[in-house]
């Protein structure tokens, strides 16, 4: 790497003042640090998050929704977002146990990967993303592969998922990297169903808005009889085609239905 500053700021406010410049925020660094290794990314100075307490910790707000700061590690998010069964389930299934100690929920929906998990959990819920700046719903926050609604100084301070009736997230893994070849979170309110994929398309996390129609009438596996994705735009790679990938979505999101709780 090469060198650079580090700011450990102790609030949002002290992070916001911090990034002018060429500043660029860190949250657990498990995408941007391998990117600085790579010589990809050349910030003058990397402002700290896991410092700010106000962004860290799992609740649940008064008007029910389950509130995670964006400091927040996956591992924490395994282990108290039991209010939400479907979500702490997707954390616990995030890389391994190095990568959910460090990596934080923040982070990993300002980078957008996508074949990350969050993303799907996000979409599916019509979670909210609270930044330093404003509130950001789930539908206009998703803008492609790796492209995301954030100004080039917002940071995710915290995000509102309202908890579902019924939910699950069911994921096929890419062995080596535990990403997602195709991921699915379906979840039942009580007007619909949403269900999102991640990992299987060119332009990201989508919504299968022909699953939810069938689901929003049947919540059961025999209402995805008969439907399909199509492989166009779907993601091609050596671990599985187009028509591979399009093919696991529905099987997942079968799963997904009966493993919904």
């Amino acid at each position: 790497m090469y060198a650079f500053e580090i700011v450990r700021p102790q609030t949002v406010a002290e992070a916001t003042a911090a990034l002018t410049g060429e500043a660029q925020p860190l949250g657990g660094g498990q995408t941007l640090i391998p990117t600085l290794k790579q010589r990809l990314a050349n910030p003058e100075t990397l402002v700290s998050l896991t410092g700010i307490a106000e962004m860290k910790g799992v609740c649940t707000g008064d008007d029910g929704r389950l509130c995670i700061g964006g400091a927040t590690t996956h591992a924490v998010v395994a282990a108290q977002a039991g209010a939400f069964p479907a979500l702490a389930h997707l954390a616990n299934g995030i890389g391994d146990p190095a990568v959910r100690n460090r990596g934080t929920i923040g982070g990993s929906l300002a980078n957008n990967d996508p074949a990350a998990c969050y993303p799907a959990a996000v979409l599916a819920t019509g979670a909210t993303m609270v930044t330093n700046t404003r509130e950001i719903a789930a539908d206009d926050y998703f803008d492609g592969m790796f492209g995301t609604a954030l100004d080039e100084r917002e940071i995710i301070t915290e995000v509102r998922f309202p908890v579902a009736q019924k939910a699950s997230y069911e994921k096929f893994r890419q062995p080596a990297s535990r990403f997602a070849m195709v991921g699915v979170f379906v979840a039942q309110y009580a007007d619909g169903v949403r269900v999102a994929v991640t990992g299987a398309s060119e332009d990201g996390v989508f919504r299968w808005t022909d699953a939810e129609d069938a689901l929003s009438a049947d919540f059961s596996a025999t209402a995805l009889d008969g439907l399909a994705v199509s492989a166009d735009g779907m993601i091609g790679d050596l671990h599985g085609s187009p028509e591979y990938r399009a093919h696991l979505v529905k099987v997942m999101t079968t799963r997904a239905v009966n493993a919904a709780d």
